[in-house]
């Protein structure tokens, strides 16, 4: 892999840092929760949207309160960073879409 392919890869994170930089709504938890998301989208082979369970994003946040996860989320879609469709759904994943950051 080349680094320039390496770099594409990290894009979307850089493009997050930018946008959230003039933002101070944004805590060190919603940053964790999106690169979590973007983990979690990597694996998933950047499907647009990807499906995720909580307990998913949160073991890879770091996060042990379903509170904290749920007010995150709900942030980040609320600012425009993602679009969150919950599914209220034990057997069924939200979608998480991306959204484009300028």
């Amino acid at each position: 892999m080349t680094v320039s392919s390496k770099m594409e890869k990290l894009q979307p994170l850089s493009d997050f840092f930018n946008a959230i930089a003039g933002d101070p709504r944004i805590s060190i938890t919603h940053i964790g929760i999106y690169a979590a998301l973007l983990q979690h989208w990597k694996e998933h082979q950047f499907q647009n949207p990807v499906s995720a369970f909580s307990y998913e994003i949160m073991l890879l946040a770091k996060i042990s309160a379903s509170t904290t996860y749920h007010k995150c989320v709900k942030d980040l879609n609320d600012y425009g960073y993602i679009r969150y469709v919950p599914s209220f759904k034990k057997n069924q994943g939200s979608k998480v879409y991306f959204n484009v950051l300028d």
